[in-house]
């Protein structure tokens, strides 16, 4: 089974797409005419009340506010940070088995 292309959409065919949206009503039609899922459209309608002007950033990537990244750089610190310590706990208890030297670790 061939899984089709994932496809792309520019940042104006979206914001045209829920311009057309909201002037016609009928969304399943309007997607069956810009072959599309019409879930795509309710996403594209709901991301650009929450957003306005940073909506539609590309690549699928959402649009943070600095408080956001912020968040999500501390995250990723802090999983770092204990995977090296799960690291360091492995050794030395591979270390203390192995001479006796290293105990009450």
């Amino acid at each position: 089974m061939m899984n089709k292309a994932r496809r792309t959409f520019t940042r104006e065919f979206k914001l045209n797409a829920v311009e057309l949206s909201y002037e016609r009503g009928n969304i399943v039609e309007l997607a069956n005419e810009l072959k599309i899922r019409p879930e795509l459209i309710y996403r594209w309608r709901s991301e650009l009340a929450s957003c306005e002007g940073a909506s539609f950033p590309g690549n699928g990537n959402p649009k943070l506010t600095e408080e956001q990244r912020e968040i999500a750089r501390l995250q990723k610190e802090l999983a770092d940070m204990k995977m090296e310590r799960d690291i360091l706990k492995k050794a030395v208890s591979i270390f203390s088995k192995s001479d006796g030297k290293f105990s009450g670790l």
